[in-house]
C-alpha cells in the first residue's frame, strides 16, 4: 500500500469530527464500513499536532515503558553478570556473559536527543523528509526498497528490524553461508540492525550471529537488541487499551517508542484490512500478500488505537496515494 504525507502547515483538526471519531474509535466495536466512512471524513479536515496532547501521552509511555533507558540492551541496564529474563520463556533465564556484554552499546542509541519525527514503516513508505537528519526512517523485518518500490517507499533506512524466523527459514539459522544475508542488509547502507534476541531462547544465538556476521564482512552497521522488559511493558500497556494477541506487532513497538523519543511522529503503511479506505483491495505488505498466523497479531485493535491517537493530535497516521518521493 503506498502513501503520501502533505505539508506540515496544517490547522487544527475539525473539533466536530473530532468528537464523531473519538466516540466511535474509543468502542472498538464499529463496523468496518463505518470506521471507514469515520476515517474518510476526518481526512477532510487537516491534521495539527495537540502538543499538550501528545506531551501526556508520552509522560504516559515514560512511566510505564522508559524507551531512553530501556529500549534496547545497554552495558548500563544490563550489566555483566545480569541474569535476564525472556519475553515471553519466563521460566529461561540468559546469563549476561562478557562475549554478550561486549555486544551491547554503553549507553542507548538516540538518548538524550530528539528527531522531528520518524516514518515508521511496516507495509509502506517513509515520508518526505529524505535527507533531513531531523527524521529517522524505520523498517520492519527486512523489506525490499529496490527500485521496483522506490517510487513508493524510498531508500533512506536508519534502522531495519529483523526477525529471527526470517534468518531460519531464509538463511539457515546463518549456520551455512552467510554472504546472503550479509549482501541483504548492505542494501539499507549503514541502517542500524534490530532484533528481539531475548524474545525466547531459540531467538538469541540466531541473533548473535548476525552480529559476528556483520564483524566478519568489517560491515559498519550496528547491531542491537530489544531489552525483553521494555517489551513485556509496552504489551501490558497496549493489552490494557485492548489490544489482545498473543504479540504486538514490530510496527506497534517501533511507534510506541518513536511517541517517547521523538517530537512528532507520523506513520505510514499501517493498515488492517484487506482493503483501503477506498475499497480497493491491496496486499498484506506491499511487496507481498503473506499473513501472520491467525491469532498471533490483533492488527485491526492496533489500528484502532492509531486512528485514535491521530483524531487527538498525538501521531499523523497517512493512508492516501503516494506520489511523493
Amino acid at each position: 500500500m503506498s502513501v503520501q504525507a502533505r505539508g506540515l502547515g496544517m490547522p487544527t483538526l475539525c473539533p466536530t469530527w473530532c468528537v464523531h471519531v473519538l466516540s466511535v474509535l474509543h468502542s472498538h466495536r464499529v463496523k468496518q464500513s463505518e470506521l471507514f466512512d469515520r476515517w474518510k471524513s476526518l481526512q477532510m479536515c487537516r491534521w495539527a499536532m495537540n502538543i499538550s496532547e501528545a506531551n501526556q501521552f508520552k509522560s504516559t509511555l515514560s512511566r510505564c515503558c522508559n524507551a531512553p533507558s530501556f529500549l534496547f540492551t545497554t552495558q548500563k541496564n544490563t550489566p555483566l553478570g545480569t541474569k535476564l529474563k525472556y519475553e515471553v520463556d519466563t521460566s529461561g533465564i540468559y546469563h549476561i556473559n562478557q562475549e554478550i556484554f561486549r555486544m551491547f552499546p554503553k549507553v542507548l542509541l538516540w538518548a538524550g536527543q530528539s528527531g522531528r519525527g520518524p516514518g515508521v514503516t511496516p507495509r509502506g513508505p517513509t515520508w518526505p523528509c529524505t535527507g533531513s537528519a531531523a527524521c529517522v526512517f524505520r523498517r520492519c523485518n527486512l523489506p525490499p526498497i529496490s527500485e521496483k518500490y522506490t517510487m513508493d517507499v524510498g531508500v533512506k533506512t536508519d534502522v531495519v528490524t529483523v526477525n529471527p524466523s526470517i534468518i531460519t527459514e531464509r538463511f539457515h539459522k546463518l549456520e551455512k553461508w552467510r554472504r546472503p544475508f550479509y549482501r541483504l542488509l548492505q542494501v539499507y547502507e549503514n541502517a542500524s540492525v534490530l532484533l528481539p534476541a531475548f524474545y525466547n531462547a531459540r531467538n538469541t544465538d540466531v541473533s548473535v550471529r548476525v552480529k559476528y556476521v556483520l564483524d566478519d564482512f568489517e560491515s559498519p552497521q550496528a547491531v542491537y537488541y530489544f531489552h525483553p522488559q521494555y517489551l513485556v511493558n509496552v504489551s501490558r500497556y497496549w493489552l490494557s487499551l485492548g489490544v489482545r494477541a498473543k504479540r504486538i506487532s514490530t510496527g506497534l513497538i517501533l511507534a510506541t517508542a518513536a511517541l517517547e523519543l521523538c517530537e512528532e511522529v507520523h506513520l505510514f503503511g499501517f493498515w488492517a484490512f484487506p482493503m483501503n479506505p477506498s475499497g480497493l483491495y491491496i496486499t498484506h505488505h506491499y511487496y507481498d500478500n503473506v499473513k501472520p498466523r491467525p491469532g498471533f497479531h490483533a492488527m485491526p485493535s492496533e489500528i484502532f488505537n492509531f486512528l485514535h491517537l491521530h483524531s487527538r493530535g498525538i501521531l499523523r497516521v497517512h493512508t492516501g496515494t503516494c506520489n511523493c518521493c
